[in-house]
């Protein structure tokens, strides 16, 4: 999918590094090990420069918290690991561009950047839907870099929605 027109984001589309794949890699395991528990298969990871901070898959059903999405959970994990709830200095990778409530913890986390696989046009807040983070609305903006390894985040999603579509028609 191409993204959308960014005229008015010019952080946007920065040239990614060389580690984004291997983080996204990362965090499509992570993605992999929510689907084996029925969750959407989501998966997020944060890093500070080459160190890794925090991993986390989709977890709302399994912790009945409708908030429990992968990148709320790593935000979590490593404000407890740093001992700091801002997060200055570190990049989120999520395998799906995330929703309006994610973008604003990390906007309260002021993540200095976001890497993200597949577009969401329903309810993609970094680009598709919203700006949220690039606009120059807030008093913090996050840098956003787009469609790494897309295919593979998208093909992951399309699969699991596949499957319990068929699961539900057998039974």
């Amino acid at each position: 999918m191409t993204p959308p027109p960014a005229a008015d984001t010019p952080k946007a589309f920065s040239p990614p590094p060389a580690s984004d794949e291997q983080w996204m890699r990362v965090a499509l395991e992570q993605a992999r090990s929510a689907a084996g528990l029925g969750e959407v298969p989501v998966g997020a990871v944060l890093t500070a420069g080459d160190e890794l901070i925090a991993t986390a898959g989709n977890s709302p059903i399994g912790l009945c918290d409708p908030t429990a999405h992968a990148e709320i959970l790593v935000l979590r994990r490593a404000a407890g690991r740093i001992g700091n709830y801002r997060l200055t200095g570190t990049t989120l990778y999520v395998t799906l561009e995330p929703c309006l409530m994610c973008m604003g913890a990390m906007i309260h986390a002021r993540v200095d950047r976001l890497v993200f696989g597949a577009f969401d046009p329903k309810t993609g807040a970094a680009l598709s839907r919203y700006r949220v983070g690039s606009d120059g609305r807030l008093n913090h903006d996050i840098e956003i870099t787009a469609g790494i390894l897309e295919d593979e985040c998208s093909a992951l999603l399309r699969d699991f929605f596949r499957l319990r579509r068929d699961c539900g028609r057998s039974a």
